[in-house]
């Protein structure tokens, strides 16, 4: 039995509790925890974006024209994509405090209910979760290595130490995961606050030899680039969006800092930074266009870079952290949404309802991590598989706003088509530009976005198939309770039949029936359905129907960020005949054992991948926590 769905739905809608961030706690210590978690990614990007334009697959001349060209595209890249579409527009579409793919795809759905459109709404809510995952994986191999070669600007005899070195911080850093991140996260703030300040102070000592370098601002030099050269200006542009990767986590993380913090914190302190920072590259760059080779480093003077190795590094453990933190929320509302089997979710925190740990997902990316650092053996290899799963996402994301502009916000129709153009134009012709990486690797975030699409499509279409199957052979409630009042023998207790739809008999009671011949005093149909909002009042969690003759269908609500606790839940239940106590009561589970067929539906292989992911699924005992001695399990065999 699995969580039913409501992406679409209206029941909770107004009836939100919002967990996000209060006043309460004050903007100035929200800005700085966002600091340390959001920026993370975006914060480590000067580490390797500029000098991939210069040393990366589609080198340039390091000389003045092509130095201001792409300084000059990477700050309008920054104020278009980050402080225009992210700050200014795409933050206002939170799903009641909440953000991120899932919570976007939820609140069109919501919004927009049943329509000819929600399908491929759906599609591209799907499609950019699975390259989010692409992206996880990326993220800490290129941003940890890119640290730890820094080594080699220190001393270059250290370069065969780099892998190893990068290796063991990544293993170690998937390692205490399962300990949880609460107490290292609190310092996230503190040592981002440290970095970004050496990134400005670093940019302000390179600059004062070259104060020229901030015209960079004036779009005109990004316009010589490209009217010069615009092959290599088009290339450019896959190097140049490194700059601006870990956007979408302004998006994501707005549940826990909120808008208006994470504003703060971008515009008045990391944009600032980031800026002063690849400024500061630049300036060196026209006096040593040697020293492409890793700017960012020989910006330091000779004595302070292996202190900035070092602090570089804990950034980018930062940095990889949020990513990985990421992606267990995102699997956990991705189960929570239909989208993904049960899975192992395990809370580090017993105060913080976002500190989880996902098992499996944490082997996953180690492996994948792994096998990345290994298989392309240096940031700039990496690089070109970066950015493809970036510049995906926004496009989607744009794509995504295009239908928010016009069907939900209702903005005036040249409004709301100019600026989904304007957006669909800039991150199109990102995302073309990073297409042509993918022969030197882009391929590797595409296979894995792949395999996590087919996933996704493939358990949501499953366990549609599956509820209409079982659906097809169901019996009315009502029906049913006219049937069998005073032909089945009646028995002391309650038994709760876990039913994934809201409507006929479940297969767990019609079992029961069929061969143990009895009834209890009280039978309740338990579903458990998800709606598209973040959390839900405690007002809205319970709906109740009576069908008389001590039969009760109950539907326990929750939100897409909740864990489900039937046997807590339970326990403010009032209209099914009395309390429902634990001691009283027995869980009635379904099991079906699929059988692929030649039915409409699904491709055979996609059916038994279905039929694998239903065996390897978390027990419902576990994942809804029922109490293991309460719980009998009825199999069936069903053909899809």
């Amino acid at each position: 039995m699995q969580a039913d769905t409501q992406i679409g739905g209206h029941d909770a809608v107004g009836q939100l509790q919002h967990h996000g961030a209060t006043p309460k706690e004050g903007i100035a210590p929200l800005a700085l925890g966002a600091l340390g978690v959001v920026f993370g990614d975006i914060g480590t990007s000067p580490l390797y974006a500029l000098k991939e334009s210069f040393v990366g697959h589609h080198p340039l001349a390091v000389d003045p024209l092509h130095i201001y060209g792409v300084l000059s595209l990477i700050f309008w890249t920054m104020t278009l994509i980050v402080t225009v579409k992210y700050v200014f527009i795409v933050m206002r579409a939170d799903n009641h405090g909440e953000g991120g793919s899932m919570a976007l795809l939820a609140l069109i759905g919501r919004q927009l209910g049943p329509s000819r459109w929600t399908p491929w709404i759906a599609m591209l809510g799907v499609l950019a979760t699975a390259l989010f995952y692409g992206d996880a994986i990326i993220t800490p191999a290129i941003s940890v290595l890119s640290a730890v070669e820094g080594l080699t600007v220190v001393q270059a005899g250290l370069t065969p130490m780099v892998l190893p070195i990068a290796i063991v911080i990544l293993v170690g850093l998937f390692l205490i995961q399962r300990h949880g991140t609460a107490r290292v996260g609190a310092l996230f703030g503190p040592v981002m606050v440290v970095y970004f300040l050496v990134l400005a102070a670093l940019g302000l000592l390179n600059i004062a030899r070259h104060p020229d370098i901030v015209t960079i601002v004036n779009p005109i030099w990004a316009v010589r680039f490209f009217a010069i050269d615009p092959k290599l200006a088009f290339l450019a542009l896959g190097s140049v969006v490194l700059a601006v990767t870990g956007a979408e986590a302004l998006y994501a993380d707005m549940g826990h800092f909120g808008r208006k913090a994470i504003s703060i914190a971008w515009l008045y302190a990391a944009f600032p930074c980031l800026l002063l920072n690849y400024l500061g590259q630049g300036a060196l760059l026209i006096d040593q266009p040697a020293a492409a080779q890793n700017p960012f480093f020989l910006m330091a003077p000779d004595w302070a870079r292996l202190p900035l190795v070092i602090l570089a590094t804990l950034a980018t453990i930062i940095a990889s952290q949020a990513v990985i933190s990421g992606a267990f929320s995102v699997t956990q509302q991705a189960v929570q949404l239909g989208f993904l089997p049960r899975l192992r979710i395990l809370h580090t925190s017993a105060s913080a309802a976002g500190q989880i740990y996902v098992p499996l997902v944490n082997v996953a990316l180690l492996l994948f991590v792994i096998l990345l650092v290994l298989g392309f053996g240096s940031s700039t290899d990496l690089a070109a598989a970066y950015g493809i799963a970036v510049t995906g996402t926004m496009l989607i994301t744009a794509c995504m706003l295009g239908v928010l502009t016009f069907s939900v916000w209702r903005w005036h129709p040249l409004l709301a088509g100019g600026v989904t153009l304007a957006f669909l134009i800039v991150d199109g012709v990102y995302f073309a530009s990073n297409a042509t990486k993918i022969p030197d690797g882009g391929w590797f975030p595409l296979l894995v976005a792949g395999i996590a699409f087919v996933g996704l499509t493939t358990w949501a279409t499953g366990r549609r198939i599956m509820r209409d199957r079982l659906r097809d052979g169901s019996m009315e409630l009502d029906l049913f309770v006219r049937s069998t009042m005073g032909s089945l023998k009646r028995v002391p207790g309650t038994a709760i039949f876990l039913s994934s739809t809201t409507d006929g008999v479940p297969p767990a009671l019609l079992h029961n029936v069929k061969h143990n011949r009895i009834l209890h005093d009280r039978n309740i149909i338990l579903t458990v359905r998800t709606q598209g909002v973040p959390h839900l009042r405690e007002e809205a969690r319970v709906a109740v129907t009576d069908h008389g003759a001590g039969f009760y269908r109950l539907v326990l609500n929750h939100g897409y960020m909740e864990e489900v606790d039937i046997p807590a839940a339970l326990k403010s239940v009032r209209d099914c005949g009395g309390p429902i106590t634990v001691k009283d009561s027995s869980y009635f589970l379904s099991r079906q054992t699929l059988i692929p067929s030649a039915r409409p539906g699904m491709a055979i292989w996609r059916e038994k991948l279905f039929a694998w992911m239903i065996r390897n699924a978390e027990s419902p005992m576990a994942f809804f926590k029922l109490p293991v001695n309460r719980v009998v399990e009825l199999g069936s065999q069903l053909e899809i």
